[in-house]
């Protein structure tokens, strides 16, 4: 097996010992490196902390290594943001800290979730009732530009289509939607715009 230190692109200088060491590094080399941009790219889209990239980087990089001295996969791409995905996964169930943007993910990743306790259940229902009575209050246009958005996940381009206005018109209304939300749930004015 080979030895791994601590330099040079995260990965480790590594000495080979063996023919497979050998043939490993260079299809690392030349296969998994040149993808490390967009790796790092899916790492700061996939990861709430951009601090603990370069550690998820190296402990990617490791795994990719140790299976190409086994075997090398066909497609490096396809198997080195699954083993991305795979470590994220194993992060996220480890730290069972899991932000909304990872949860939303879950059903599509086949991670099974806990339910909540009864507290926790109607703590939501109530927050969810206050959400409902808020979005009622915003403007029709507003509202129907955040439902679209939110619940129903279209593209700008799509509501602006739906709703017959251009897409910088539903940027607006989103954004104006959003403000109003704030100022209804929270009580002060939000207008992100007026600041500096």
């Amino acid at each position: 097996m080979a030895d791994i230190s601590d330099t040079d692109r995260g990965v480790g200088a590594v000495r080979f010992g063996s023919p497979n060491a050998q043939e490993a590094a260079a299809w690392f080399v030349e296969k998994v490196l040149p993808l490390e941009a967009a790796l790092i790219q899916f790492l700061h889209h996939n990861w709430r902390n951009a601090d603990e990239v370069p550690d998820l980087l190296h402990d990617i990089y490791v795994r990719v290594y140790e299976a190409a001295q086994k075997e090398a996969p066909e497609n490096a791409k396809a198997f080195v943001f699954a083993t991305a995905r795979h470590l994220i996964i194993d992060r996220v169930r480890r730290e069972r800290i899991v932000p909304i943007e990872i949860m939303a993910d879950m059903e599509s990743l086949g991670i099974a979730v806990e339910d909540p306790g009864p507290e926790r259940g109607a703590i939501a229902r109530a927050e969810l009732r206050r959400l409902e009575n808020a979005v009622t209050k915003l403007r029709p246009r507003l509202r129907e530009a955040f439902v679209l958005k939110q619940l129903e996940g279209l593209s700008r381009r799509e509501i602006a289509l739906r709703m017959g206005v251009g897409e910088e018109t539903v940027k607006q209304y989103l954004a104006d939607g959003i403000c109003a939300l704030a100022d209804i749930l929270y009580g002060e004015t939000t207008d992100l715009r007026k600041r500096k």
